[in-house]
C-alpha cells in the first residue's frame, strides 16, 4: 500500500540502504524531486562554477549561453537516471551491476566515492567560510568542523530529512538569490561588463563543459532520491521534475556567478563567500545571505555524504554478499565519510578556483562513459527489465564481471585523452582545436557507439522485471 501525500518529518534514522524499497514504504510525488534538486543547486559552489567560465576568459554573455547548453544537455542525461528510481526502487550504483557485473561495478564505484569526497570537501571549504562569517570566527577549521557535524546529522537521519532541507533551501534560495541579483544590478553597471568580448570557441566550450559536468556528476546518485516514489509514478513526470529543478536551479546560480565574476574580478576571486556577503549590504541582511549559503550547501553536502555512503556500501557488499546493514553500521559509514571529507577540506589547496575547474573536467572524463553504458543498457537493450535479486548474487544472471561493459568503459575513458585540456596535460587534438576541451563529448558518443552493438549481442535481460519476493507480494496486493 503506497500513499501519495508528503512524508512526515522524522528524526529517526532511515532504515533502507542498498536494498529494494518495498511498496508499502513508497511515498511522495515527482514534485519532491523538483524541490530537492532546485534547492541543491541554489548554492555557492554553483555560483563559483558559473564564474569559472568568465574567470578563464569567456565574455559573461557567451558564458551564460554556454552554461545553459551544458546544463540542458547534462540535465537531460541526469534526469534519465532519475527516471529509473521509481521502477527499480534501488540506489543508482546498485543498478549499475546490471551492466558491469556485481564485482565489476566496483570500478566506477571507487571513482564515484572520490567524486563525492571531492565535492564534499570543496563544499565544506565554502560553507565553513559562511559559518565563520555568521559566528565571527577567523579559524577556517572551526567553520568546517561545525558544518561537517551538521552534514553528518542530516545524512545519518536520511532521506526524509534531506528532502525537508531541500525544500527549505528552495524557498530561501529563491528569495536570497533574487535579492543578490537585484543588488548586483543596483551596485554595478552590469551592462558595461557584458557583451564586451567577441565569441571565442575555446571559452564557450569550457562554459558548456562546466554546465554539463555539473549535471552529469549527479548521475551516479540521482536515483537514490527517486527510488522512494511509488512504483506507479510516471517516468515522464519524474524525468521532467528532476530536470526542471536541477537545470533551473543551477542555471540561476551559474548566471549570477558569471555576472559577479564579470563585474567584480579579483574582489570575488580572492574571497567568494565574503564578496557575496558584502554585496548583500547591511550586516543583518548579510547574515541572512550567509544562512542562505549555509542551507544550500547543507542540502548538496548531505547528498554527497549520503551518496558516498551508498557507494562505499555497494562496494563492500559486492564482496561480502550482504544486502542490508544495521542502523549503527550505516551511521558509522556516514560519519567516517564526512570526517575524511573534512580533513581534505582543512588541507585544501589555496588555488581553489583552478583546482575546482580541473576537478570538474576530470569527473566528466570518468563519468560520461559510465552514463552512456548505464542509459543505453537500461533503455535500449534491457528495455527497463532488470533481474533485481541477481544484482546481489555474483553467481546470478549478471555474474561477477561484465567484460563487455568494463572494456567499453575503459576504452571510453582512454579515447578522451587526446582531447583533454587539463592543467597537467593537454592532448594533441586539443592543441589543434586551439585549446578547446571536447573530451566529454567524445567520451559519451564514442562509448555509446562501441557499447551498443557489442552489448546487444551479449546481454541477457529477463523477459520482464523480476522483483524480490516480498516486493512481488506487494504487487499482488495492489
Amino acid at each position: 500500500m503506497t500513499h501519495e501525500g508528503p512524508p512526515e518529518i522524522s528524526l529517526a534514522p532511515e532504515r533502507r540502504t542498498i536494498d529494494v524499497v518495498p511498496d508499502d514504504e513508497r511515498h511522495g510525488s515527482p514534485r519532491s524531486q523538483f524541490t530537492l534538486w532546485f534547492g541543491a543547486n541554489m548554492q555557492i559552489t554553483a555560483i563559483v562554477d558559473g564564474a569559472l567560465a568568465v574567470v578563464f576568459g569567456a565574455d559573461a554573455l557567451w558564458a551564460i549561453v554556454g552554461l545553459l547548453i551544458g546544463n540542458v544537455f547534462g540535465g537531460a542525461v541526469m534526469a534519465l537516471h532519475s527516471a529509473q528510481g521509481p521502477r527499480l526502487g534501488l540506489p543508482q550504483m546498485i543498478s549499475s551491476r546490471a551492466q558491469f557485473g556485481v564485482l565489476g561495478a566496483v570500478l566506477p564505484l571507487v571513482l564515484v566515492v572520490l567524486m563525492y569526497l571531492g565535492f564534499a570537501a570543496t563544499g565544506s571549504v565554502l560553507a565553513g567560510q559562511a559559518v565563520n562569517e555568521i559566528l565571527h570566527i577567523d579559524n577556517a577549521t572551526v567553520g568546517i568542523l561545525i558544518f561537517g557535524a551538521m552534514t553528518a546529522f542530516v545524512a545519518v537521519t536520511g532521506y526524509k530529512l534531506i528532502h525537508v532541507v531541500g525544500k527549505i533551501a528552495t524557498v530561501v534560495g529563491i528569495i536570497g538569490f533574487t535579492y543578490l541579483l537585484i543588488r548586483l544590478f543596483a551596485e554595478y553597471d552590469v551592462a558595461a561588463f557584458v557583451g564586451i568580448k567577441g565569441f571565442d570557441i575555446v571559452t564557450f566550450l569550457l562554459a558548456i563543459s562546466l554546465g554539463a559536468g555539473w549535471q552529469l556528476t549527479f548521475g551516479p546518485y540521482v536515483a537514490d532520491y527517486s527510488r522512494y516514489l511509488p512504483r506507479s509514478t510516471s517516468e515522464r513526470k519524474t524525468f521532467w521534475s528532476t530536470f526542471a529543478g536541477s537545470v533551473i536551479g543551477s542555471q540561476w546560480s551559474m548566471t549570477l556567478g558569471a555576472l559577479v565574476a564579470a563585474v567584480a574580478g579579483d574582489a570575488f576571486l580572492s574571497d567568494q563567500v565574503g564578496f557575496i556577503g558584502e554585496l548583500a549590504g547591511p550586516a543583518v541582511i548579510a547574515l541572512m545571505i550567509y544562512l542562505v549559503i549555509l542551507v544550500g550547501k547543507l542540502t548538496v553536502n548531505c547528498l554527497n555524504a549520503y551518496g558516498g555512503f551508498m557507494s562505499i556500501l555497494t562496494t563492500v557488499t559486492a564482496f561480502n554478499g550482504q544486502s542490508r546493514i544495521s542502523t549503527r553500521a550505516r551511521s558509522l559509514y556516514i560519519i567516517g565519510f564526512v570526517a575524511v571529507s573534512m580533513l581534505i577540506a582543512i588541507g585544501a589547496s589555496a588555488d581553489f578556483l583552478n583546482n575546482f575547474k580541473n576537478f570538474v573536467l576530470v569527473l566528466l572524463m570518468v563519468f560520461t562513459p559510465w552514463s552512456a553504458i548505464n542509459l543505453i543498457d537500461y533503455y535500449l537493450i534491457s528495455k527497463e527489465r532488470v533481474d533485481i535479486p541477481a544484482l546481489y548474487d555474483p553467481a546470478g544472471r549478471y555474474g561477477r564481471w561484465n567484460k563487455t561493459a568494463m572494456s567499453c568503459y575503459a576504452i571510453g575513458v582512454v579515447a578522451q585523452i587526446p582531447f583533454l585540456a587539463q592543467k597537467l596535460y593537454t592532448g594533441p587534438v586539443t592543441d589543434m582545436l586551439g585549446g578547446a576541451d571536447i573530451s566529454w563529448i567524445v567520451g559519451i558518443v564514442f562509448t555509446a557507439a562501441i557499447y551498443y552493438p557489442l552489448a546487444k549481442r551479449s546481454s541477457n535481460p529477463p523477459p520482464a522485471m523480476i522483483y524480490p519476493e516480498h516486493t512481488a507480494m506487494a504487487d499482488t496486493r495492489q
